[in-house]
C-alpha cells in the first residue's frame, strides 16, 4: 500500500524558516519524480517544486524566488522542502507528490498535506 506522509509544518513568523519531509512507501521511490504542492482555501492545488528521481534536476514556480529548497534522499525514500523567509502568503497546506512523468505532471500518488502558516 501507498503512503506518503508529509510532516514538519506548523506555525512560524514571517521571515522564519521551516523544513517540510515527505516519506515514502509501498512504490519504488527511486524511480518517482517528486514534487510539493501548496492548496490556499478555496482554490487549487499549485505546484511549488519539482526534482527528478535522480536528484539531479529540480524546478520552481517563480513566485518562491529561490526562498525554498527542494531535495531528496533516495536512501531513506524521503523527499524535503527547506523554506526559508517565509511570509504570509505561504500560508496553505503542502502536499507532497509523486508522478513517473516529468513531462505531465499527472500526480500518481499524494500525501494527505501538512499545515504551514505564517503569521506574526
Amino acid at each position: 500500500q501507498v503512503h506518503l506522509v508529509e510532516s514538519g509544518g506548523g506555525l512560524v513568523q514571517p521571515g522564519g524558516s521551516l523544513k517540510l519531509s515527505c516519506v515514502a512507501s509501498g512504490f519504488p521511490f527511486r524511480d518517482y519524480h517528486m514534487s510539493w504542492y501548496r492548496q490556499f482555501p478555496g482554490k487549487e492545488r499549485e505546484i511549488v517544486a519539482s526534482i527528478r528521481n535522480s536528484g539531479y534536476k529540480t524546478n520552481y514556480e517563480d513566485s518562491i524566488n529561490g526562498r525554498f529548497t527542494i531535495s531528496r534522499d533516495n536512501t531513506n525514500n524521503t523527499l524535503f522542502l527547506q523554506m526559508d523567509n517565509l511570509q504570509p502568503e505561504d500560508t496553505a497546506t503542502y502536499y507532497c507528490a509523486a508522478r513517473r512523468n516529468w513531462i505531465s505532471l499527472v500526480v500518481d500518488y499524494w500525501g494527505q498535506g501538512t499545515q504551514v502558516t505564517v503569521s506574526s
